[in-house]
């Protein structure tokens, strides 16, 4: 009798068919996610990269609004390094951001420390503190143009009443950027919810253990809060000194860069080259060098956070 011959079946015929339907599906997805983020990808190609790349060629040349650009390599860069404005713009800006980013780190902690205490209405008081923060630029500037008024603002009135001498505030060249600088508190909201955030991320085991220790609440503050909390605060300086190196409206609207150009910031100046002078081409190398600046600011900024920011995870700085 003749032996019949079977076919064993292919072992790996299922897990082929299997991994073809796995790779069908994620090539299926990967479409899908390439078409889903196109738009935000074409917008960042044509609305980000696109100027920027524009704005380093015309950073090359001479270019006056109505006119046609002509190459002149790096002369506008080297115009920079004697222009007395742009030194006297990047000296204001400086000034104001050591004096304002500080100022606006400590109290965003310290309310953000009270915040987070179990008091009543608490929800409301986050509230109220939050608020100024969502008020427009404008509209807070020119608030701040009536409390700094040197006749009858809010600040010098209450000033006469405890018999205390009145300022000119940001009429006055030496006042004016410590009245800006006081002015910036008004926006500590921000940083508050921020450090909030965090606090509210600081493990409670770590508090117990302090006190099981017998430490009190300056130990609690010192051996944990202030250690747990140095990554949210160095978030908040990072984007703090960003934005203060951006500053615009207060210049702006309150005093058009004065008396004196001593309000004169580094946007200011960039914006009243680019639309009042209509020198684009200058302007452009204004905007490059100061995205330099920042960029090695915050490269600086960094490169020191090893040494004195602390992350959970062992071995992490």
């Amino acid at each position: 009798m003749a032996a019949v011959l079977t076919r064993k079946p292919d072992a790996t015929a299922r897990p082929r068919a299997a991994r073809a339907r796995v790779s069908g599906q994620a090539r299926l997805e990967r479409r899908w996610g390439i078409g889903l983020a196109m738009p935000a990808i074409l917008g960042f190609l044509i609305f980000t990269i696109g100027p920027m790349l524009a704005s380093f060629f015309f950073s090359l040349t001479d270019w006056t609004i109505g006119g046609s650009p002509s190459f002149i390599g790096l002369d506008n860069y080297r115009t920079l390094w004697n222009d007395e404005l742009f030194w006297k713009s990047l000296f204001v800006t400086t000034y104001y951001t050591l004096g304002s980013v500080p100022l606006v780190l400590v109290l965003g902690f310290v309310l953000a420390l009270l915040l987070n205490q179990k008091v009543r209405w608490l929800s409301f008081w986050r509230t109220i503190y939050y608020l100024p923060t969502l008020v427009p630029a404008i509209a807070s500037a020119v608030l701040w143009i009536w409390i700094f008024n040197p006749d009858f603002g809010l600040l010098n009135s209450l000033l006469r009443q405890a018999g205390l001498p009145t300022s000119q505030w940001i009429y006055s060249e030496t006042a004016v950027i410590p009245s800006m600088i006081i002015m910036s508190s008004w926006g500590f909201g921000n940083a508050m919810v921020i450090f909030l955030a965090g606090l509210q991320g600081v493990p409670r085991h770590l508090y117990e253990a302090v006190s099981i220790d017998g430490g009190g609440a300056w130990q609690r503050f010192r051996h944990v809060t202030l250690p747990m909390m140095t990554p949210t605060i160095f978030y908040n300086l990072v984007t703090g000194v960003i934005g203060t190196f951006q500053v615009f409206n207060q210049a702006y609207v309150m005093t058009q860069g004065g008396p004196n150009n001593a309000s004169l910031f580094y946007i200011y100046y960039l914006y009243r080259t680019a639309f009042t002078e209509s020198e684009m081409g200058y302007a452009s190398a204004l905007a490059w060098v100061l995205f330099m600046i920042i960029v090695l600011v915050t490269f600086a900024l960094f490169q020191n956070a090893r040494r004195w920011v602390y992350y959970e995870m062992a071995g992490a700085r």
